[in-house]
């Protein structure tokens, strides 16, 4: 069983409000759980000790190495670690899932969504310390979260669209590291059975998801934005798999998350 502890990674553009939830993120915590040590890792402190008050990007492949180095340092001392960089590769996020594995603790992903129109607003306001052009090549370059089952988001948030960080931040603490808390003391047999059942559910909620969007995709009308539904569908079940719903408020839940995520009102007899 893992460790009762966490390696966040947050990721997202330059200037998207990252350092913003992280802080929220870490006050949060602290406050919930007194015992709880919380290490913020930003490489842009790397940076400006590397480069003072300098982009250099023939000098990130070094900050990218020291900033892996910090993370497994903090974990290593028992500190719940954010990293607070972009992560815009999926090989970035699988560098920290794999620091996260060695630990046998828990990874999250949490995408900070800001549009990069926003974004460029944004670090204006904040004297572009990093330049525009840069920050439109890294949105031109980021991996979206489509490749692997293990690379998508536990939490999607626009700050631009939505100020309610706290809430965000109360959703994930809920629903993981209290499931975490309550099963670590159980008996064995109970973990297994609960293992099981975990199991079960997460089939259940596969093939009924799967099904859902297998009627929606017979109408032609929902065809040009496939590839975004089967997002969204990998995403909303990873979103609930802690939860134990039956059939009916599963396709509700999905119906719902479809709804608000393509921004359209499905009609019941479409699915």
């Amino acid at each position: 069983m893992k460790n009762d502890n966490y390696l966040i990674c947050l990721t997202g553009l330059p200037a998207s409000g990252k350092s913003t939830f992280a802080n929220k993120f870490k006050a949060a915590l602290e406050k919930t759980y007194d015992k709880t040590r919380v290490k913020i890792i930003d490489p842009d402190i790397i940076r400006q000790k590397i480069s003072p008050d300098k982009f250099e990007p023939e000098k990130e492949q070094i900050v990218r190495k020291k900033n892996l180095e910090i993370i497994r340092r903090e974990l290593e001392r028992g500190y719940l670690v954010i990293s607070d960089d972009l992560n815009y590769y999926s090989s970035m996020r699988h560098d920290l899932k794999e620091i996260a594995e060695s630990f046998r603790i828990n990874f999250i992903i949490i995408h900070i969504a800001t549009p990069i129109e926003i974004c460029l607003k944004w670090n204006e306001a904040r004297g572009s310390p990093i330049p525009n052009e840069v920050i439109k090549k890294i949105h031109d370059k980021f991996d979206n979260f489509d490749k692997y089952s293990w690379d998508y988001p536990e939490i999607i948030i626009d700050p631009s669209a939505n100020n309610d960080i706290e809430s965000k931040v109360g959703e994930l603490i809920k629903n993981h590291r209290e499931w975490l808390k309550n099963i670590k003391y159980m008996k064995k047999k109970d973990r297994d059975n609960i293992s099981i059942q975990s199991n079960l559910y997460a089939e259940n909620l596969e093939k009924i998801s799967r099904n859902y969007v297998g009627k929606l995709l017979q109408n032609p009308i929902y065809l040009p934005i496939k590839d975004k539904i089967l997002r969204l569908r990998r995403i909303f079940v990873k979103n609930i798999r802690n939860k134990s719903l039956v059939e009916a408020d599963i396709i509700k839940s999905f119906k719902n998350f479809l709804e608000k995520g393509l921004k359209i009102t499905i009609s019941e007899s479409s699915a």
